[in-house]
């Protein structure tokens, strides 16, 4: 009888593998309620949020997306971003081998900070990025006040 070395970096090769595949699922989810088989794919914009002295300014990557597909809605103080893309139909002859790029319904919401003003909200789109400008109130503004001081 021969012996075969252990190695047990060949179990963490399975362990990523699923957890992968876990984080492919979670991260690429389909709509609430929705069975995998039927559904189509929902998938989330990597977005970044950042203030400046008078406005909350959100940027989406949305590469490829037809701005015409996308629709921006502020309800109270939640900003959500939805759309979809669709899919380049697969040629027979293709052999393809490897397809990553995300096609279906897209969405994302956020939480804004208080005091913005959500009607107020205008949007670019310029080499897929997606840029949403909520102006802030006046309150929400800084003010300089000057110290006088006094001997």
């Amino acid at each position: 009888m021969s012996m075969i070395r252990w190695n047990p970096f060949d179990e963490l090769a399975s362990l990523r593998e699923s957890m992968d595949k876990l984080f492919d699922d979670f991260l690429t989810t389909r709509g609430p309620g929705q069975r995998a088989e039927t559904a189509p794919m929902v998938w989330q914009p990597a977005i970044e949020a950042y203030e400046t002295d008078y406005d909350v300014v959100i940027r989406a990557e949305l590469p490829g997306i037809n701005p015409n597909n996308v629709e921006i809605s502020v309800t109270g103080e939640t900003l959500t971003i939805k759309g979809s893309s669709r899919a380049e139909q697969e040629e027979k002859h293709r052999n393809y081998h490897r397809r990553e790029l995300r096609y279906g319904a897209f969405a994302r919401s956020l939480t804004l900070p208080s005091g913005v003003q959500g009607d107020q909200a205008k949007a670019s789109f310029r080499n897929g990025i997606l840029e949403i400008r909520v102006p802030k109130n006046e309150r929400a503004k800084p003010k300089s006040v000057k110290v006088e001081v006094s001997e």
